[in-house]
């Protein structure tokens, strides 16, 4: 039985970046797919399907950059046995505004910037450089 599976999403995402494979399957969630779209409408990855099988799966293709993953360092900041809250003024700043944290607000998923400008703070899912 998984306890993570955001997390074990992310690992599969590094670990494919490392091995240079071009896509990488993931079982789907609402929660999942969110994240990959924030991804996506950020430029860290090229593009996301689902499957139309039980049970669906996501296949997300991955971005490269002269043969350099567009991902540098993707981790989970929150965890199931230990969530990380923040208010809207203590969000974390990823690599000085370079990088982004995904979010999970009460209006939904969104960067830390998007956040930041709503004044809204969240569950500081994971951070991506």
């Amino acid at each position: 039985m998984m306890t993570d599976p955001i997390a074990d999403m992310l690992t599969r995402i590094r670990n494919a970046q490392l091995s240079k494979r071009q896509t990488v399957d993931v079982p789907f969630s609402k929660l999942k797919h969110m994240i990959i779209e924030i991804l996506l409408e950020t430029g860290y990855i090229l593009s996301c399907e689902k499957s139309e099988g039980m049970p669906s799966i996501l296949t997300i293709h991955l971005k490269y950059i002269d043969k350099k993953p567009a991902i540098t360092a993707i981790n989970r900041e929150s965890s199931p046995g230990h969530r990380s809250y923040r208010h809207a003024g203590k969000l974390p700043r990823v690599l000085n505004g370079y990088g982004m944290a995904i979010i999970s607000t009460s209006q939904g998923l969104m960067t830390d910037a998007q956040a930041r400008k709503k004044g809204i703070g969240g569950e500081v899912m994971c951070s991506v450089y």
